[in-house]
């Protein structure tokens, strides 16, 4: 091409040396972290040598599988794209690109999406992904005839493979650790593991074809047996781990108005999962965390629906996150991320207090009937922890004040996350203190619980979505807390609650324990599931 350096390449040739790019400038994590359990030596070169021509063969042998003379530009210029930006957060965050954190990536709103934006993701953009992008758009390539091109990709086929099978026959015995001690190794190879996680998550998403959710619950019913109507708000928390809540003995003083609410905290609650995306739909699902997966999730109804089916609870879930991941698709929803809706939006963030708003309204127009409010809390969503809190709430300093937090010390994080989490306990002091409003004519209680936990910085790792299997306690550990009104104190033990605070709970306690508080008769129901159900 005119004014093109570089002359006409083959097509083989093209897929060749893009592969060894991506190998050699897309996986930094991987070897870094192969590095640490091989580290470099005399003894390992080789091993270590093998597995970039195994990773440079594999890339071969799928890419040449899916080339044409229509598809292997485009194929080549995509991966090259996405694999600069997956090489930005696996570097920066250490996250993994799995199935699940696709869906999380998917579902996550515009807004959200500009809090990760920073000038470093741009340069890997533009220096591993345009730039390269831009050669092989421009670069000229020569294709031969049908038949010879058929026989070339059988050759390069067969020779990716036999490279592929001598690597790892000559190194067997460093292969059989790295596939069955080290399996998350392969979690940071850039882009076959992402590329296989796009698979898998199509697989989960759209393979059973059209969803039809199974109805649950229908047996139903509440005994219309007491004089006063219930008013239960549950709050979604976002990213609150427990061990920064000062009621969960964190010297920080980060629940200091909660601490003056009587509430009982629970220091040992689990979640399902590690992304919001997991988390919620899976929290409000009957299924338990070893049992619940995406596909069970969409098509079961959850326990909304069979509160729902009672006829006897009115529902109306808020959200000031991204949305309620398909838990509230059958019952009222109101986007409270929008000034629109939100009256209480400053410094450019909607606030989680302007969920507050007008809940009188909804309430007085259902005067008589039991009330579910659902909360979804902003909470401490990252890494742009000091957007999560106003000014007032700036007690512990310094911050950092980016959203790349890797360029911020590990103080500073943890002085933003902390700040953010003081904001929290304000809004969750207001809830309580909406609730005592009607502490005479309902019984109030209000449930706090996070989605997932957060990483800080702990071992370079940052934000949450980690495997569960593989991540720290700090994403899984959270908070979790129930305040109960003065007649709803009149059905609970107190005493016997506070002692059992201290057990062992999940995510998978809060269907029963909603059904539970709202006197629910169902098949569904399991007593000794419902954290309340003992002290009734």
């Amino acid at each position: 091409m005119k004014g093109f350096p570089i002359k006409t390449i083959t097509q083989t040739k093209l897929i060749l040396y893009v592969s060894i790019f991506l190998v050699l400038f897309d996986n930094y994590a991987f070897f870094t972290n192969t590095l640490k359990i091989y580290p470099l030596s005399l003894e390992n070169s080789g091993f270590l040598l093998s597995l970039g021509i195994v990773l440079t063969a594999l890339l071969v042998f799928v890419f040449t599988l899916l080339s044409s003379k229509y598809t292997t530009k485009p194929i080549l210029i995509v991966v090259l794209l996405i694999s600069s930006l997956t090489n930005y957060f696996m570097n920066s965050y250490h996250v993994v690109i799995d199935a699940s954190m696709i869906r999380n990536m998917l579902q996550t709103n515009m807004h959200e999406s500009m809090d990760l934006l920073t000038l470093k993701e741009v340069g890997y953009l533009l220096i591993l992904g345009v730039f390269p992008s831009y050669i092989v758009f421009k670069i000229p390539v020569t294709y031969r005839t049908f038949k010879g091109e058929f026989f070339a990709k059988l050759k390069i086929i067969a020779l990716s493979l036999v490279l592929i099978v001598a690597s790892i026959f000559s190194f067997s015995k460093y292969y059989t650790s790295f596939a069955r001690e080290h399996k998350p190794l392969r979690y940071s190879t850039n882009p076959s593991y992402w590329m296989y996680s796009i698979g898998k998550y199509i697989s989960l998403t759209f393979s059973s074809g059209k969803v039809i959710v199974k109805p649950l619950g229908l047996d139903a019913k509440i005994p219309h047996d007491e004089n006063l109507s219930k008013i239960i708000i549950m709050v979604v928390g976002e990213a609150a781990r427990a061990d920064h809540f000062s009621l969960n003995g964190y010297a920080r003083k980060t629940n200091p108005l909660l601490e003056k609410q009587d509430v009982i905290n629970f220091s040992h609650v689990s979640s399902c999962g590690t992304s919001t995306a997991e988390s919620v739909p899976c929290m409000f699902s009957v299924y338990d965390r070893g049992n619940y997966s995406y596909k069970k999730g969409i098509s079961t109804e959850n326990v909304l629906d069979v509160l729902k089916h009672t006829k006897d609870v009115a529902i109306l879930w808020r959200d000031n996150n991204s949305d309620s991941k398909g838990v509230a698709l059958r019952v009222p929803y109101e986007d409270y991320k929008i000034p629109k809706n939100n009256t209480i939006c400053t410094e450019g963030e909607c606030r989680d207090i302007g969920m507050l708003v007008g809940l009188d309204d909804f309430i007085a127009k259902h005067n008589g009937k039991d009330i579910l409010i659902i909360l979804h809390q902003m909470g401490n969503h990252g890494p742009a922890y000091y957007k999560r809190y106003t000014k007032d709430f700036n007690k512990f300093t310094p911050t950092c004040k980016t959203n790349q937090v890797e360029k911020c010390t590990q103080q500073e994080i943890k002085n933003a996350y902390d700040n953010a989490l003081l904001y929290t306990d304000n809004f969750l002091s207001k809830t309580i203190d909406f609730l005592k409003k009607y502490d005479n004519k309902y019984k109030t209680a209000l449930f706090y619980m996070s989605d997932h936990g957060e990483s800080l910085g702990e071992n370079g790792v940052y934000l949450h979505g980690l495997p569960y299997f593989m991540a720290p306690e700090a994403q899984t550990h959270i908070g979790a807390i129930i305040w109960l009104g003065t007649q709803m104190q009149k059905d609970i033990n107190i005493t016997k609650l506070q002692k059992q605070s201290v057990k062992e709970y999940s995510q998978d306690n809060l269907f029963h324990t909603l059904l539970g508080i709202f006197d629910v008769q169902t098949k569904v129901y399991k007593k000794d599931m419902d954290i309340l159900s003992a002290d009734r």
